[in-house]
């Protein structure tokens, strides 16, 4: 009878010490099966993101290609007639007149942007930095329709009254437009690029005797060159691809600009005035995908750039 009654109690009280045992193995089971679990679903989705990047850049590219079953690469590339109603598909002007465009936006907005991050990093007291940081990313949100809308509105009656010109639509436009859009982008990563440089070297420069002036033009922005460099190429890049605000702007006429106030055409504002009209299996189409296919590679191109420049940054660190 004592051995039943003992083997009872055992049944229905079993040890606290392999109920605790059972307990933690359950618990690491479960942590380690979450823990391989999400490694998958992240392999899964870096993997489904590259198949639809590669996807993007396969069918941009090979439907672009058809351009060349009729038009040859010397025309596309260096002909400036573009009139696909009679057949002539040379883009030299809408490429001319992207790299214009952004150049002259790199011009307007880097050395701005780099003054306002150096007065907000090193010269705004703390209440001024607390209030512009978070309206310069606020200003990053707005919808680049509310700018080409302000710039259609405000600015080109502006320039016509300067420039006694007609229209007002041009390049000049369009940059002005596209710098207040990228700077905000280009300031803030330039900020903290400037924020992030350590602050024994700025003590040591001033125990020096170095100035503010000279420790922001020898000590930060040569320390800060590649977070800077970073910023300006992507804000290069949103320029670069910007189509709503560059519309409403530049005139929309596919002819080389003579001056700043003359209406020309880019790539984005090209193919979003035409695309909507032109039969899909047609050499017109294809020449649109083509200037789609380079502004893709462009924009490759400047974020290739941007990786180069981040690992010379880890290599030297």
């Amino acid at each position: 009878m004592a051995k039943l009654a003992e083997k009872i109690s055992i049944e229905v009280n079993p040890p606290v010490l392999s109920q605790g045992k059972k307990v933690r193995l359950d618990r690491a089971f479960r942590v380690q099966l979450a823990n391989k679990a999400f490694k998958w679903f992240c392999l899964i989705s870096a993997f489904i993101v590259c198949i639809v990047l590669f996807s993007i850049i396969f069918f941009i590219g090979q439907t672009g290609v058809l351009t060349f079953n009729e038009v040859s690469l010397m025309e596309y590339f260096f002909s400036t007639d573009w009139y696909p109603e009679e057949g002539f598909y040379g883009a030299a002007t809408l490429i001319i007149g992207t790299l214009a465009l952004t150049a002259l936006t790199l011009v307007m907005a880097a050395p701005i942007s780099i003054c306002m991050a150096v007065f907000l990093s090193e010269v705004a007291p703390s209440w001024v930095q607390r209030f512009m940081r978070p309206v310069l990313d606020l200003l990053v949100g707005i919808p680049s329709i509310v700018y080409g809308y302000l710039g259609l509105t405000i600015l080109l009656p502006f320039l016509r009254e300067v420039t006694g010109s007609n229209m007002g639509d041009g390049l000049l436009a369009a940059a002005i437009v596209l710098t207040i859009m990228v700077l905000p982008t280009i300031t803030r990563i330039a900020d903290d690029a400037i924020t992030f440089v350590p602050n024994y070297l700025r003590e040591a420069a001033y125990a020096l005797g170095s100035t503010r002036l000279q420790v922001i033009g020898r000590i930060l922005i040569p320390s800060a060159k590649k977070g800077i460099l970073t910023a300006i190429i992507l804000g290069m890049a949103r320029a670069i691809g910007e189509t709503m605000a560059v519309v409403m702007v530049i005139g929309n006429t596919v002819q080389l600009p003579t001056d700043l106030v003359t209406p020309t055409a880019v790539l984005t504002s090209n193919i979003v005035m035409q695309i909507t009209n032109v039969p899909f299996d047609s050499t017109w189409n294809y020449g649109l995908y083509m200037m789609a296919f380079l502004l893709l590679l462009i924009s490759l191109f400047l974020i290739a750039i941007i990786r180069i420049i981040s690992a010379k940054g880890e290599t030297s660190a």
